[in-house]
């Protein structure tokens, strides 16, 4: 979604306000798309005092594969973020502070893209608590208790365990 901003910039007091579908499929995590379908987006540029401000948010759902035990699940996304929008930057080092403009146009999918993959987390679970899978017969110890002994780990580390425990 490409947001034509030059009058916002230009304007004190000028709003637009934006709504639609943004395509995030690009965005991945481990060679999976994290969002097939298109997620919906509104929100408002706004210019107070000369200072302008996108506010937007998104929504959607998110299907994953829970990273312990492989079982498929859903995420229901809704987030808001909040950026300052200028045209050019005197001082490059705040270029993580601001969205830049030059030409009075963004392209919000690569922003809220961008935006999205920093709230979310680094393991998928399908439920706080999933126990997972068995290592040794991979059973879905959330479904079902296996009769497999726990593994003991390695045998030549035996000695440090026994320092621990005396």
């Amino acid at each position: 979604m490409t947001l034509d901003l030059k009058r916002v910039l230009d304007v004190v007091g000028e709003e637009l306000d934006f709504a639609g579908a943004i395509d995030l499929s690009w965005v991945t995590r481990h060679g999976s798309v994290l969002f097939p379908d298109a997620l919906a987006v509104s929100g408002t540029a706004s210019n107070r005092a000369g200072v302008v401000t996108l506010r937007y948010q998104i929504s959607g759902v998110m299907p994953f594969s829970c990273d312990r035990c492989l079982m498929q699940s859903e995420r229901t996304i809704s987030e808001r973020f909040e950026h300052p929008v200028v045209r050019e930057l005197e001082d490059p080092s705040l270029d993580d502070v601001y969205l830049i403009a030059p030409e009075g146009v963004l392209e919000l999918d690569e922003i809220a893209g961008s935006d999205l993959q920093l709230t979310l987390p680094q393991v998928f679970l399908c439920k706080e608590d999933c126990r997972g899978l068995c290592p040794q017969c991979g059973a879905d110890l959330n479904k079902t208790t296996c009769g497999c002994r726990p593994d003991e780990g390695d045998p030549r580390l035996q000695v440090l365990k026994n320092l621990l425990k005396g």
